[in-house]
This record gives C-alpha cells, sequence and structure tokens, in this order.
C-alpha cells in the first residue's frame, strides 16, 4: 500500500502592509512559494484600495484609530465572532495569554486586535518581521499552526534597545526563526534558542537584471557609490569624513548617495562643513532601472555602516561588477568576503576607509579585474532569486523544485 502523499502546507505571512512593487522580497518570496504549490495567505494590519489585486489572499485587521463609535463597532464584531465563529480559537489564545501572565484587559484586547488572523486555516504562520511577532506569541498556536519569524538587523540589534526585552516571551515559544546571516544566527543562538530552530537565509537579487557588459571605462574623475537610505546606521557621515580625507590628499572624486531618509538635512551640513559638498550628489530615490546605470558607471561602491543585516545594494553592485568596500556591521563580512570579492573594514574609522579607498583605485587593472570576476562569478552562484525561494520552500518542508 502506498504512503499517503503530504499535502503541500498553506503558508501565512504576517506584515503591517501589502508590499509595494518596489518590495521585491516578499513577493519573490510569495510567488516562488507559489510556483512550489503553497497556498499563501497575507496578513495585515490595514490594507488599501489599490492593494486589492494582489497575487494571494489578502486578510486584514480593522483600522482601529478611525475613531470611537467606530471603534466599538469593530470590537462588538470581533466578539461576536470570536463567539459565534471561532469560539475555538479564541478560547486557545486567552488561555495561553493568562499562563503567560498576561493582565484580563490585556488578554481581551489581544483577543479582540487578533481576531481577524482566525478567519483563515494556514498551516505555517510567518511573521516577516521580528516586532511583528510581539504581543502575538500565542496567536500561531491558537489557530493550530507552526510558528516562523524572521528576523532583519533593525530587528534584531535595534528594538530590543528601544523596546527593552521586547522578545522575551517570543524566545520562549516553539518557533522556527529565519535570519539573513550567520552572525545573526550566532546573536540568537545566544539567547539559548537551539541551532534547529534558526535558518540562515540570505537576501537574494535578480541576477539576470543585474548584470552588464557595459562597464565603463576608467574616469580621471573617481566615481563612488551608495545605495542606502539616509539613516544613521548606514555610516555615511564616517563615509563623508572619509571622502574628506582624499580630498585634501588632492584625489578627485565624485560620490553619488541614492536613498532619502530623515538624515539628508544633517548630510548635506556635514558635507558642508568638510567642504566637500561640491563632490557629493544626493539623488534621492531611484527606479532600479536607474540605480543600474549608476552603478555601471560606478568604480567603487561603499557601504560603510554602522549597522547591516546583509544589505541587497552590495549584492547588486558585485552583480554588475563594480569594487566593493564594506564595513564588518554583522552580514555585510559575509556578503563580501575580504580581499576576494572585495574589502571589509572595521566600522567607524574613517581613515581607514580613506586608505583603502586610495588602495583600491591604484590597484593595477589584472587586480581589479581578478576581484570583480570573483564578485560576480559568487553572486551568480549563491545570491540568485531561485536559490531564495527553493530555501524558503524548504523551510516549510516542500520538497518540489522551483
Amino acid at each position: 500500500m502506498n504512503p499517503k502523499k503530504k499535502a503541500t502546507p498553506s503558508i501565512g505571512i504576517v506584515l503591517n502592509t501589502v508590499p509595494k512593487y518596489s518590495e521585491t522580497f516578499f513577493r519573490n518570496k510569495i510567488k516562488g512559494l507559489q510556483a512550489a504549490g503553497c497556498r499563501v495567505v497575507l496578513f495585515v494590519d490595514y490594507i488599501h484600495v489599490d492593494d486589492a489585486d494582489f497575487d494571494c489572499k489578502v486578510v486584514a485587521g480593522k483600522n482601529f484609530n478611525s475613531g470611537s463609535i467606530k471603534n466599538l463597532w469593530y470590537a462588538f464584531l470581533a466578539v461576536v465572532q470570536s463567539i459565534f465563529v471561532h469560539p475555538k480559537r479564541s478560547y486557545r489564545l486567552l488561555k495561553q495569554n493568562k499562563k503567560d501572565g498576561i493582565r484580563l484587559k490585556a488578554n481581551l484586547k489581544s483577543g479582540i486586535l487578533h481576531s481577524f488572523f482566525f478567519k483563515e486555516s494556514v498551516d505555517w504562520l510567518h511573521f516577516g518581521f521580528g516586532m511583528l511577532a510581539v504581543h502575538r506569541e500565542n496567536v500561531a498556536a491558537a489557530m493550530h499552526a507552526k510558528m516562523a519569524v524572521s528576523f532583519r538587523g533593525f530587528d534584531l540589534y535595534l528594538s530590543p534597545l528601544k523596546h527593552p526585552g521586547c522578545y522575551d516571551l517570543l524566545f520562549t515559544k516553539e518557533v522556527q526563526y529565519h535570519v539573513l546571516s550567520q552572525e545573526m544566527k550566532q546573536e540568537l543562538q545566544g539567547h539559548q534558542i537551539p541551532v534547529n530552530q534558526i535558518k540562515v537565509i540570505t537576501p537574494a537579487i535578480d541576477t539576470q537584471f543585474f548584470t552588464t557588459n557595459k562597464r565603463s571605462k576608467p574616469d580621471s574623475v573617481l566615481q563612488l557609490t551608495t545605495v542606502a537610505r539616509l539613516h544613521w546606521k548606514k555610516g555615511l557621515e564616517y563615509t563623508l569624513e572619509a571622502l574628506a580625507i582624499l580630498k585634501k590628499k588632492g584625489i578627485a572624486f565624485q560620490y553619488t548617495i541614492i536613498g532619502t531618509g530623515e538624515e539628508q538635512e544633517r548630510l548635506v551640513f556635514a558635507a558642508h562643513q568638510l567642504g566637500i559638498r561640491e563632490h557629493i550628489t544626493f539623488a534621492g530615490k531611484q527606479s532600479q532601472s536607474e540605480i543600474k546605470k549608476r552603478l555601471e558607471q560606478t568604480a567603487i561602491y561603499l557601504q560603510y555602516s554602522i549597522q547591516e543585516g546583509f544589505c541587497n545594494a552590495v549584492l547588486e553592485a558585485q552583480a554588475l561588477g563594480v569594487l566593493c568596500i564594506v564595513s564588518n556591521a554583522e552580514g555585510l563580512a559575509e556578503n563580501v568576503l575580504d580581499t576576494t570579492t572585495g574589502w571589509v573594514l572595521p566600522k567607524r574609522k574613517p581613515e581607514a576607509l580613506a586608505t583603502k579607498i586610495e588602495m583600491v583605485h591604484t590597484l593595477p587593472e589584472e587586480e581589479k579585474q581578478k576581484i570583480s570576476k570573483a564578485a560576480i562569478a559568487r553572486v551568480q552562484q549563491n545570491f540568485g532569486l531561485k536559490q531564495q525561494q527553493e530555501a524558503f520552500a524548504h523551510f516549510y518542508g516542500v520538497n518540489k523544485e522551483i
């Protein structure tokens, strides 16, 4: 007698909102799971009108910031559904929350806020960011689903500083964790998470798009680029300080920063004070095609971050053969192999960064080509979308090749 064929699991993914077209990670992940035969349900806190045509089913919570009358109505509907539609799941959530020491008022609020999850049945409930699982530690168990959580650099390293103890309850639960790097895996192990509950799946890029034969010829002015949100963790002020040192040495350069963020005014003023404002271009938000075009004109890509989970932009630069200099912030040291596919430096040392940029700039062309080709080959082999999609399918126990 043939053993019963195992059904392909259904996956619930939890995000704040439906991912936009620019948020390729989640869109590619969902497409990969669907290609493997999985049913995917997206749970979001709220939904916009233009999100209605998303590629999988979307289940949205109620907006409890709509005013007191609407809030009361939404709460009433949630209570009715809890009692008459999915009483068992609601009871299991309240019971487990009580066991964890959650007080009655907070427990009842949890039941109301999270009742929308119970409309669907899934085999896995995967929280796309660590903080999305906070105060929802028992929702998956109430649904009789396996629980998974993805940690990115900001979630794992910075959120606990802003919210001390935020993951204490989560780390006591039976959870499968997805992280971006081996360094992040070691960080979780430091919280007594068993190694068999942690899976490293690195970011990935569209290697068919990020490939080129249009590399620009050497320019008398050194072309430098960074693609990053203008946030303190990106270390851009240290990068500007390094470039000020290069200017004093008489090295001609043009540095383009692609991205927007709350630190722009501060960075513009820093560039002015350092006497390099005319050499810095704040290019703002750019499309992938525009980013690719800029990288094709770039001699050296810089990602001198203070904190970084892994960084897709560095993969994109390497895929195009751009020489990369990065800091040793978390996953960057795994993204770039020092002296093999690029260069890795200690963070917060602008003098060292300036010295390294000058060194790379003056390397013989043969040595530059060697590093460039090694970077292209490694990204093509290890960081394509198909590899990532298959890794996530295996994460959920799907063995079908995509």
